[in-house]
């Protein structure tokens, strides 16, 4: 059964550290500021992803070559975008996009987003996490799961992301157990449509949950927006202050 709600968790902070995971900001044309912001100083970034183009594009773009040079530069880990469709995309189209990104962009990991949760899946998705690491000797794997998976996969992923969604069911969320067993650097969690006003709570519940990278935004994705991850959230120096010193309890 799962635990902590946010309603009956009683547990103390624990003094985690949180920093950023960026799960895909808009193309550095679009998005200059956002980008820049990440290499400020005191920034807690755990690493950022390069989504150039649902991938990495057909050819090199200097924009995002320059972007990832700055991020590296400030010893910020730059992770390549690979979707891999709920395990339905072959094993071949993800390395070849995998290789482009290491040729062109230097990545240090890989997001594996749309990742499966099912036990079933797992073997396809262990061959797949293996055949990176070989190509990257070592680097960094994130499972974009979004959701809690079948255990098994927490063996194979330096990261999983166990929440991406929605504040209004981020709030009531529940961790499953086995999560217990791993520590907080283990776990990311996306929450779009946070208000100000609870932010404080919203990092409680990470902290509560056990997730140690985060990406909390107001953003919702309306209004003709593409995504509600592709722009800072409204309250970037506070969350950045919040974050970079700890929330008391």
């Amino acid at each position: 059964m799962p635990y902590l709600t946010p309603a009956s968790a009683g547990t103390a902070s624990t003094g985690l550290s949180h920093g950023f995971g960026i799960p895909g900001y808009a193309h550095p044309l679009v998005a200059p500021l956002e980008w820049s912001e990440l290499t400020r100083p005191g920034t807690p970034v755990h690493w950022a992803v390069l989504n150039v183009s649902d991938g990495p594009g057909t050819r090199p773009d200097p924009h995002c070559l320059e972007a990832a040079g700055r991020l590296r530069n400030a010893g910020v880990r730059v992770l390549g975008h690979l979707d891999v469709t709920f395990g339905a995309r072959p094993l071949g189209e993800l390395c070849s996009d995998a290789q482009r990104y290491l040729d062109w962009y230097r990545v240090d990991g890989f997001l594996l987003d749309r990742c499966p949760t099912e036990h079933s899946t797992l073997p396809e998705i262990r061959r797949t996490v293996t055949t990176l690491r070989e190509l990257l000797g070592g680097g960094h794997i994130v499972l974009g799961h979004g959701t809690h998976p079948y255990p098994g996969y927490a063996e194979h992923a330096d990261q999983l992301v166990t929440f991406s969604g929605p504040w209004s069911d981020y709030r009531w969320s529940q961790v499953a157990e086995w999560t217990a067993d791993h520590p907080p650097e283990r776990f990311c969690h996306f929450v779009h449509g946070v208000p100000r006003a609870h932010l404080d709570e919203a990092l409680r519940i990470a902290r509560w949950q056990g997730a140690a990278t985060i990406w909390f935004t107001d953003r919702t994705g309306r209004c003709g927006s593409t995504g509600p991850w592709e722009a800072l959230p409204g309250y970037w120096d506070d969350i950045v202050s919040l974050v970079g010193t700890g929330v008391s309890e």
